[in-house]
């Protein structure tokens, strides 16, 4: 007898395997790449912000944190209902390591969220959470993601 998988999950699950889920998460659905790209440099609304918050079950200021946006400034950023392009590509960098994560966790929110607050030995133990803040960082995640992936645990 099969269990019912939670609802939220279950949507995730099915938004896998898009060449974009990373856009999807932040509500921005049916891109291609160009405008994608025009996207992020005319900045994103503020509700692509508050999607990726709820898609990601994290508290308003560890996102915040994580996009490096001040609180007073995410509190106008909130009224003027627009992010700048800079915000907007980091937002979209989040999005993008926590898609890699749910891919390899095969939708599971949770599993995903536990997995990049859990120190990593092969980040100097630091969680990757606290890595992800950078592109530099960023890339380390995915790239310990990618290795995750094909079975070399580091």
């Amino acid at each position: 007898m099969a269990r019912a998988r939670p609802a939220r999950k279950e949507s995730v699950r099915r938004k896998i395997g898009g060449a974009y889920l990373y856009a999807a998460l932040l509500g921005l659905e049916s891109l291609e790449l160009p405008e994608l790209l025009d996207r992020v440099q005319s900045g994103f609304p503020y509700r692509a912000f508050e999607r990726l918050q709820r898609n990601l079950r994290l508290e308003t200021d560890e996102l915040a944190a994580l996009v490096q946006i001040p609180r007073r400034t995410l509190a106008r950023r909130r009224v003027e209902g627009r992010l700048t392009p800079e915000e907007s590509d980091r937002l979209l960098r989040v999005s993008r390591v926590f898609a890699r994560a749910l891919a390899l966790f095969d939708g599971d929110v949770a599993a995903a969220h536990q997995w990049f607050a859990t120190p990593a030995p092969a980040l100097a133990g630091r969680t990757p959470l606290a890595v992800a803040t950078s592109e530099l960082g960023a890339r380390e995640v995915e790239n310990l993601l990618g290795r995750l992936e094909h079975g070399v645990f580091s």
